[in-house]
């Protein structure tokens, strides 16, 4: 048994623990670029804390999912303005920019010099500038991830940034921020977060400390996602699915992650849809998929069983099969108003090309078998 564990310099959860953020900045910098959503008022909780406290900061909106242009800019207002700490508050987005951005800010070149797939992926040579990551959506787990997933307009595809320097130096997780989190938003996030405790559990690289927190991410999902959804405001949930996040990004990133991810990232390189969003819509059909390829040509296959562990974690049913998992995956999304990709203006002749792509992504890697082109059709069918 071989495995390596790597994570943030200093995780801390819990309600109201935005109250520290300024004074964390401040041990860290003495100007701080803070990286937000679309909406950077979502980050007022943080960006009033810094004025409160006399720190200097200069925000910098994420208005689409982060890409390459983005981070090019993000490093331009470092330094034009000498920030020397860099703040991500808001979603996934926020957060890989503010990744990127530290790193790059601090690195000489281009990013097509550092990304994979696309570039050159060189290791980084000096270390970040320190990042602060605060998420405001119970989603990706980026807090807690040494990678920032980039899009390439020019090539078409999401690839990452990749070193284990970029784990930022603090990951701040307060659930009272994502209270005010619309419906449609907390379902997608949530879906993305199960999936990354579901996907690292079956995958290939699984191991017994990645193992540990996805089985207390699915159940904590599996009894909060719902609730959190239909009830914005119950702290119980939205704590239940800040943790769910924390700990699939703890796992995805010391594990591996497989065909839901192998899928999203293509998809998101290619057309304009929410990552949390295509995940949602890939993970039932991806689990079905699965689950007939393993029957069919693995029957003994070390997944199978963990697929009815994890049935019976989401059904609370000891008795349950990895059916009955299938099943509650299926109903929730339903039940949460998640939507197929078609509704993404996805075209269906644009299948062949997914395949293609998806089936050459670093995600995919991980899954715990491979499948057939065929296979991978009939998932983004079922997803349709």
């Amino acid at each position: 048994m071989n495995f390596e564990f790597a994570t943030a310099g200093r995780i801390i959860f819990g309600r109201g623990s935005i109250e520290q953020a300024a004074a964390l900045a401040g041990s860290l910098g003495t100007r701080a670029l803070v990286v937000t959503g679309d909406n950077p008022q979502r980050a007022a909780p943080l960006t009033e804390r810094l004025s409160a406290a006399g720190m200097p900061w200069v925000a910098f909106p994420v208005v689409d999912e982060p890409s390459i242009e983005v981070a090019r800019a993000g490093v331009q207002q470092v330094q034009q303005h000498g920030c020397d700490v860099v703040i991500g508050c808001g979603g996934g987005s926020a957060l890989d920019t503010a990744k990127a951005v530290a790193a790059l800010a601090a690195n000489p070149g281009d990013p097509l010099d550092y990304l994979e797939v696309i570039g050159q992926a060189l290791p980084l040579v000096n270390a970040p500038l320190p990042c602060i990551a605060i998420p405001t959506t119970a989603g990706t787990g980026s807090e807690v991830t040494r990678n920032a997933v980039l899009s390439s307009a020019e090539h078409g595809v999401k690839v990452s940034l990749r070193h284990p320097l970029m784990l930022p130096r603090i990951a701040l997780i307060d659930p009272a921020l994502m209270q005010s989190l619309p419906p449609a938003a907390t379902a997608a996030t949530g879906m993305d977060a199960l999936t990354q405790n579901i996907e690292p559990y079956v995958s290939n690289a699984a191991n017994p400390l990645t193992d540990a927190f996805c089985r207390e991410g699915i159940q904590r999902a599996a009894r909060s996602l719902r609730q959190a959804v239909a009830h914005g405001d119950d702290l119980h949930a939205r704590e239940d699915m800040a943790l769910a996040a924390l700990l699939g990004g703890l796992a995805l990133a010391n594990a591996k992650l497989g065909a839901v991810h192998g899928f999203a990232g293509v998809l998101g390189g290619m057309f304009k849809a929410p990552h949390g969003d295509l995940c949602a819509a890939l993970l039932a059909p991806v689990m079905q998929v699965n689950l007939a390829a393993l029957a069919a040509r693995a029957p003994q296959h070390p997944a199978r069983p963990r697929y009815e562990e994890i049935a019976r974690w989401l059904t609370g049913d000891e008795h349950a099969g990895a059916e009955d998992g299938l099943l509650w995956v299926r109903a929730t999304a339903q039940r949460c108003g998640i939507r197929g990709l078609a509704a993404w203006g996805i075209p269906a002749a644009a299948r062949d090309e997914v395949v293609a792509k998806a089936a050459r992504a670093s995600s995919m890697k991980g899954n715990p078998i491979v499948l057939t082109d065929a296979e991978l059709h009939e998932a983004l069918e079922l997803a349709w």
